[in-house]
């Protein structure tokens, strides 16, 4: 009988950087649409750091994607809320948009970890303020799919 796949888990340390609006610019007449330098820095980096945690087959199937998203905290950040802080009770509420961060960070991890991100079917995204900013990935297999392929086995 196969073993269930484990997760592949890593960190990509620094600050999380979110996706930017493409930018449009015309070339002999003809429009081209562009990642700012900055999204597309840090989608390489992404897919570098993932490299050292490339599964030797892509990953198929439903996905499920756990991402926890450390920001910097402002210097301006009174102590009470640095105390709520290091209690987990206060976040990031303010922009980029946990969506706005995911999209490069999937987009990072395309051709690495999984072919494309369409295999995604569940996914988690926390932010949180820290002294460390990073970002915390986490991608396994719904164990649903896991128990259907053991039986097909």
């Amino acid at each position: 009988m196969t073993k269930l796949a484990e997760a592949i888990e890593f960190t990509v340390y620094g600050e999380p950087v979110a996706q930017g609006r493409p930018r449009a610019t015309t070339i002999n007449g003809r429009a081209r649409m562009y990642d700012p330098a900055k999204s597309r820095n840090y989608k390489q980096y992404i897919n570098l750091v993932a490299a050292d945690h490339r599964p030797e087959k892509l990953l198929d199937g439903p996905l499920k994607l756990e991402v926890d998203i450390y920001r910097s905290i402002p210097k301006s950040m009174p102590k009470y809320k640095r105390k709520m802080i290091d209690q987990g009770t206060y976040r990031p509420t303010v922009k980029p948009d946990v969506d706005n961060f995911i999209k490069g960070i999937k987009d990072g991890l395309n051709g690495v970890i999984w072919e494309d991100d369409k295999l995604i079917v569940e996914l988690i995204v926390r932010k949180w303020y820290s002294d460390s900013p990073r970002v915390k990935i986490k991608v396994n297999h719904l164990k649903e799919f896991e128990q259907q392929q053991l039986l097909i086995n």
